[in-house]
């Protein structure tokens, strides 16, 4: 006897085809890479002129990266610290420009369009440039030797990510483009009669920041800490990045110690996303 699908099991299978071709190319462009990935940072790899070949070495190379190399944990830990300073940052930055350009001011879409140019332009070898020739930082870092005040008032551990942070201010603030336009799209879910009400009740503009604006914002402000985090990990400057890319061709180490670091950085990237989101949207949940 012949069995006829119900709508909604048409429509399952519709929507299926729909996402067969994406689901195809995840599997063997994203998770085999992946789980290969995985595999060669347990191993050691030699590769032939015909063939691949791994001798499996266990955590090996894991305890090499921690125990051993003097490089990677010091290129690691000056990567957070950096982070712990850009993000914030970056996210603040986004948040105050983005309701200075919402407000109704001429010329408001010309200021919009400058925020969000330096997002098209900027590929990494512009960047890249662009610092080679000086124009990163800010001018006033040297002009009242900024650099040599840190060094004087903090230790070098943290001093040194600092002036990195410094030293490449502009180019820090220029990835601010999508998170502002992140910020305007928010402002833009606040209803007029909201504001309105607000005003009656005898609010002022700093009442209506605190106790309508930012709890309005705080899912998007988690969003941009999220979206900046992941940024920030695929930046031109990330020295885990060009620590990858130097061991894969090194004979000393070769691909199996630069995927064991590469998972050591993917998990730890991983983890930060995690804690934001969970942290950002626990409190969103608690307003």
């Amino acid at each position: 006897m012949r069995t006829r699908l119900t709508l909604g099991q048409k429509r399952s299978l519709e929507g299926f085809g729909f996402v067969l071709p994406w689901l195809i190319g995840f599997l063997v462009f994203m998770a085999y890479p992946l789980f290969y990935s995985l595999r060669m940072s347990f191993s050691e790899v030699q590769v032939t002129a015909t063939s691949v070949n791994l001798t499996y070495v266990g955590l090996d190379n894991y305890r090499y990266a921690f125990l051993q190399d003097n490089v990677f944990p010091i290129d690691l830990s000056n990567f957070l610290i950096e982070s712990l300073i850009t993000v914030p940052l970056i996210v603040v930055f986004s948040l105050l420009v983005g309701l200075m350009i919402n407000e109704e001011v001429p010329g408001r879409a010309f200021f919009r369009a400058i925020f969000f140019l330096p997002v098209i332009f900027s590929t990494s070898e512009v960047v890249m440039t662009l610092f080679t020739q000086g124009a990163g930082g800010a001018s006033f870092v040297e002009r009242f030797e900024v650099f040599q005040m840190l060094v004087r008032a903090l230790p070098q551990r943290l001093a040194d990510p600092i002036n990195a942070v410094m030293g490449r201010f502009t180019l820090v603030l220029w990835n601010s483009g999508v998170q502002i336009l992140v910020i305007l799209a928010a402002l833009k879910t606040i209803g007029r009669n909201v504001y309105e009400a607000a005003a009656i009740d005898g609010a002022g503009r700093w009442e209506v920041f605190w106790k309508i604006i930012l709890p309005a914002l705080r899912p998007f402000i988690v969003l941009n800490a999220v979206y900046t985090i992941v940024d920030l990990s695929l930046s031109p400057f990330n020295p885990i990045l060009s620590s990858v890319s130097n061991h894969m061709f090194n004979v000393r180490t070769g691909m199996g110690y630069a995927s064991a670091i590469g998972w050591i950085y993917f998990t730890i990237v991983l983890v930060a996303l995690a804690v934001v989101y969970t942290f950002g949207m626990r409190r969103v949940n608690t307003m």
